[in-house]
């Protein structure tokens, strides 16, 4: 097999891509073959920024992720005093020197999240602490997207919040000022809404304390120690930070392992196109982040784990994948919430399976980048698909896709690849629309893709 890097084709993809966004993708010539890393962990590479910034003395970060929602986060700190250098050119390693968590500046204008509903969330509880106000706003999806799910709660500790819809709709704005600690028991299982918490507890006044109905991804409560901040949790799931006033650059490097949505894409397409045979290099293996490698292994997948270590506080692991037979799973609600970013490249695998696909319990899907559920439903139905849509999940009739179609990603990055994905075992090509989002998340997709023997190709002209 030979070797793939990833960052290295960003620029040149992204120049590629200026043509408005329609992916053209399948059906494959030949087998998936050869080794790949895929970009940075984009959550990970958000929350980074966030408490380097917010740290006393300078941080180096290496692996972060270029995407626009991850650049969306480095500018609004750039916007409020922070010096970032980037240390190279494809920016995946930079150093970050903070102003520590009483050092930002107000900002002269708006802050853009762009399409980041991470980015927003994460900054709602930042900015709650805040002696000063300011605004944030994102991009026409991202305004449609709720937000009293993190302002409520930052009202409760003492920030006060304008907004659409009583602070439900961006723009917002913050009022910041001295919080007070709370006990917050989260109606959704969603790490943006206990990262918030957790972040303006940073500046409260006591103990705060968060419960979740389920447990979700828990990369706060992994990187804040790093930065001297101790994070507890308890048997019975409580979270509990008492803030110690500062938070401190680490003495070493923080590392960000390769990121496991972005390896899902291409560990379902090398299970679904005969004689396929990949490795994906050093992935992020948090188990409340592999929901979707558990799901696939119900549906048959086969993946193989190699040369697994730890990077920083997160395990890391080489995924050997190859071609698989898959047949339809009823999904396990537990693993709905670590899986949530991975649906719509399941949803393609089930479209392709033997039997029945069935998810219950994952209304979240519906207020993401797009409604999810909706979208991915029109998108493999328009292909030839049997999808039954739900409130809270789907029932898909695997099958096969006919292609010789065109499609609406909609704007959703998430759905523009699984397409790409499915395509791939359809009888003709299928037209993406409105799937330049993918530079979102992962700017590299398309040549790395193609290096792999994936056929997708940005539309020409």
């Amino acid at each position: 097999m030979s070797g793939l890097r990833n960052m290295e084709t960003a620029c040149e993809e992204q120049s590629v891509n200026a043509d408005g966004g329609v992916l053209v993708a399948g059906p494959a010539s030949r087998a998936l073959k050869g080794r790949v890393t895929v970009p940075g962990d984009k959550s990970m590479s958000h929350r980074a920024v966030m408490l380097a910034s917010l740290a006393d003395g300078t941080t180096e970060i290496h692996g972060f992720l270029p995407g626009e929602d991850n650049l969306a986060t480095a500018r609004m700190f750039m916007d409020m005093g922070v010096e970032i250098e980037w240390l190279n050119s494809e920016k995946t390693s930079l150093r970050v020197h903070g102003v520590g968590l009483r050092g930002l500046k107000q900002p002269s204008g708006i802050l853009d999240a762009g399409n980041s509903g991470t980015c927003v969330r994460l900054m709602t509880g930042v900015l709650a602490g805040q002696p000063f106000s300011s605004t944030m706003t994102g991009d026409a999806s991202l305004r449609q997207r709720p937000m009293k799910r993190v302002t409520d709660p930052v009202r409760r500790m003492g920030a006060l919040i304008d907004g659409g819809d009583d602070g439900n709709l961006l723009p917002i704005t913050v009022h910041g000022g001295a919080l007070k600690a709370i006990h917050y028991v989260s109606e959704v299982a969603s790490a943006q809404v206990k990262s918030c918490v957790l972040l303006a507890g940073l500046f409260a006044e006591g103990e705060t304390t968060l419960v979740e109905p389920r447990p979700t991804r828990d990369h706060t409560e992994r990187m804040l120690p790093l930065f001297g901040q101790p994070v507890h949790v308890d048997t019975d799931g409580m979270i509990r930070l008492t803030p110690t006033g500062k938070l401190t650059a680490p003495k070493d490097p923080v590392y960000i392992p390769a990121d496991p949505s972005s390896a899902s894409f291409f560990a379902v397409a090398a299970t679904l196109v005969a004689d396929s045979d990949i490795v994906l290099e050093r992935i992020g293996m948090n188990p409340l982040r592999n929901g979707w490698s558990r799901i696939l292994a119900g549906m048959n997948g086969q993946m193989e784990l190699q040369n697994e270590g730890v990077v920083g506080e997160e395990a890391v692991a080489d995924i050997h994948v190859v071609h698989r037979r898959l047949t339809g799973v009823q999904v396990n609600p537990a693993d709905v919430p670590d899986a949530i970013d991975e649906f719509p490249v399941l949803f393609a695998a089930a479209s392709l399976a033997d039997g029945e696909f069935v998810l219950s319990e994952a209304e979240e899907l519906r207020v993401k980048e797009s409604d999810r559920i909706a979208v991915m439903a029109r998108a493999l139905m328009a292909a030839g698909a049997d999808v039954d849509e739900y409130p809270d999940g789907v029932r898909i009739k695997g099958g096969a896709l006919n292609g010789g179609c065109s499609v609406d990603a909609e704007g959703d990055h998430r759905i523009a690849m699984a397409m790409a994905v499915a395509a791939q075992c359809a009888d003709a090509a299928i037209s993406i629309r409105n799937a330049a989002a993918i530079a979102t998340s992962f700017p590299g997709f398309v040549v790395l893709a193609q290096r792999l023997g994936m056929n997708v190709r940005w539309q020409d002209g």
